[in-house]
């Protein structure tokens, strides 16, 4: 089977931060976007595209010395189906893997233990796509798509990638994570959370170790 390749969505604006771009705050030592997508090219995801849109030369500042390639997404501010759409034409144009790993760059808790075991799911199965289930049937990123559904990405509205899944879901297969891993940062006081328990919550410890 061939490579399995990355999709970073970095272009979002941070609204709910701020004056802060929250891809560029601190966690474990990093900028947030740096540190999700080293944790997407030590788990050998490859090539792993980063699409930017808002404060893009910040954000690619943030990735220097970093082995990814950037996009920009120009349609950024229409949401993140845009950004999804510009990675998939990106890598449907150069790279042509064999299937894709979507991740947000706002989740410094997804670890490379995550990543290959969602790759080696579909390895294993062939399955349309590999979605991860934070309890109660929740679905959010890291999600693989199969290159099949390139397509229907790459034309996908405000539903999103989720609603990819929701489509192929009977063939689809589900890995469950704990809650923890899901942890998104949107707000200030979700920033500070979670660089407390980088620094020094054992859970969020543990998920360090894996990256």
């Amino acid at each position: 089977m061939g490579r399995v390749a990355g999709i970073v969505a970095a272009a979002g604006s941070s609204k709910r931060m701020g004056r802060r771009n929250k891809l560029l705050l601190d966690v474990g030592g990093e900028a947030m976007v740096g540190r999700v997508v080293s944790t997407a090219l030590r788990a050998g995801l490859d090539p792993v595209v980063v699409v930017t849109g808002h404060d893009r030369g910040a954000v690619e500042a943030a990735l220097a010395g970093l082995p990814c390639q950037s996009v920009y997404n120009a349609r950024h501010a229409e949401g993140l189906h845009t950004s999804v759409a510009a990675g998939i034409d990106h890598l449907a144009l150069r790279a042509q893997p064999a299937a894709v790993v979507v991740l947000l760059a706002d989740m410094p808790f997804v670890t490379c233990e995550m990543l290959r075991a969602t790759v080696a799911r579909h390895r294993e199965t062939g399955a349309p796509a590999v979605a991860s289930c934070y309890g109660r049937g929740t679905i959010a990123p890291p999600v693989l798509y199969d290159r099949r559904l390139f397509g229907e990405l790459a034309a996908i509205d405000a539903g999103g990638g989720r609603a990819v899944v929701r489509r192929h879901r009977a063939d689809a297969v589900e890995i469950e994570w704990p809650a923890e891993a899901a942890w998104d940062v949107d707000e200030p006081a979700d920033y500070e959370q979670a660089r407390q328990a980088l620094a020094g919550n054992p859970q969020a410890r543990q998920f360090d170790q894996n990256r």
